[in-house]
């Protein structure tokens, strides 16, 4: 089933230098999570798990790995009218720029948007970690009569300064909205809010960065060229001069915004009751690999999610997300960690004619602790690395320290014997 009256439209976002060098060589959306996903799968899942089979995923900076996945992954029927498409910036005869900022993307990308018949438009991050009925945000929207409804999400004082914030009456009509807003000025922005989000002192609506637009106003507001960001200047015009609603979400949401959300999220994975469920009937869809089950020798595993394809000779891995197709040697230890994984395997004769001293993945005897370990790395034998806050910031060839987080960059060879 396809809802043909709307039409999704997902925000490749900026260089996302927050999650540096996660994002070194790719976009955002593009960056993997949870061992065999992309950040991009999550609101492309959710629009399919809504009935919402048309979608356009807009991308500008380092997007070649987006557009791949996006690609190799989602083939519908010949005889559907589903589809995900990327649009990449583009010169035109209306503009030669860059995307400028979240409404100047979709402005630019307007007339692909116009080719499809649609009453509502979905505006969507794509680098956001959530599970939503869209469905019901969607039936709110009309029930309403809202020109425009944004998802509201409650935060603590400490993050509200990092979202805009908004107000509501008592229908949810948003009344007021303050972007990014000085912390002297959050009392005077406070909102009514479960009690369950007033225990864990979460007062603030947020803006979630998720929108209905109806097709008319979308067309109006996009004429005027002056505006290019939607939290910054598209949704303060536009309370009081058209209908806005908010719709309130209470479910697990976050904002992969920095290495350190970004490596807890993934570490969330391995809880016992997980605030992401993977283990939903709300699938989250990815690429088919044809990859061989996982194998283990001599390995304690405790609080683990391990990705298809790999090889594990580990003496033990505790809360850790191991991605696929990655080799782990014996007398091994990993704690805490995110390995993403590897893009293929090495075979025994490559590893006998090439003479490889180090191989793709962790070798034997190694100490891996607090760390995050892109994709296609490879750690020598007896290496000791050990995140933590005793760590101070810094930044190698082949490794940077934030927040007391080790990250591996992506292809990064640790020689034999590292001590981090």
């Amino acid at each position: 089933m396809i809802n043909d009256q709307v039409l999704g439209i997902i925000l490749g976002g900026g260089q996302g230098s927050r999650l540096y060098p996660l994002t070194k060589d790719r976009s955002k959306p593009a960056v993997p999570i949870a061992g065999k996903y992309r950040l991009v799968d999550i609101p492309i899942s959710n629009c399919i798990n809504s009935d919402i089979k048309r979608m356009y995923v807009l991308t500008q900076f380092n997007s070649a790995s987006l557009n791949a996945h996006i690609k190799n992954t989602y083939h519908f029927s010949f005889f559907s009218a589903a589809f995900v498409d990327v649009l990449a910036a583009e010169q035109t005869m209306q503009s030669n720029k860059w995307f400028q900022g979240t409404a100047d993307a979709v402005r630019q990308s307007m007339h692909h948007f116009l080719a499809n018949d649609f009453e509502y438009a979905l505006i969507l991050s794509g680098d956001q970690l959530y599970n939503m009925d869209f469905k019901d945000m969607i039936q709110k929207h009309k029930e309403s009569g809202a020109k425009i409804s944004i998802a509201t999400y409650p935060v603590n004082a400490k993050d509200a300064t990092s979202f805009g914030l908004l107000k509501t009456n008592n229908d949810n009509t948003i009344t007021s909205f303050i972007e990014k807003p000085a912390s002297e000025l959050l009392p005077d922005w406070t909102s009514e809010v479960s009690a369950e989000m007033k225990s864990e002192g979460r007062n603030y609506l947020a803006s979630m960065g998720i929108y209905i637009f109806n097709r008319d106003l979308l067309i109006e507001l996009m004429a005027n060229p002056d505006t290019i960001d939607f939290g910054k200047e598209i949704i303060p015009q536009a309370i009081g001069e058209h209908k806005t609603m908010s719709y309130p979400y209470e479910g697990y949401w976050t904002d992969i915004g920095n290495i350190d959300s970004f490596f807890e999220a993934n570490l969330g994975l391995t809880d016992d009751l997980p605030k992401f469920n993977l283990y939903d009937k709300n699938r989250v869809y990815t690429r088919a690999r044809i990859l061989p089950t996982s194998k283990f020798t001599n390995t304690i595993l405790n609080k683990t999610v391990i990705a298809d394809g790999c090889i594990i000779n580990a003496e033990k891995i505790e809360r850790s997300v191991i991605g696929i197709r990655s080799r782990i040697g014996k007398e091994t230890i990993v704690t805490k960690t995110y390995m993403m994984g590897n893009d293929a395997y090495e075979s025994l004769d490559e590893i006998k004619n090439k003479k490889i001293d180090i191989q793709l993945g962790i070798g034997d005897r190694c100490f891996i602790n607090n760390c995050i370990i892109d994709k296609n790395c490879r750690i020598g034998d007896d290496s000791r690395i050990n995140g933590g806050l005793h760590l101070k910031d810094i930044e190698t060839d082949t490794y940077l320290v934030k927040d007391g987080i080790v990250v591996i960059k992506k292809g990064a060879v640790i020689p034999k014997g590292t001590v981090i």
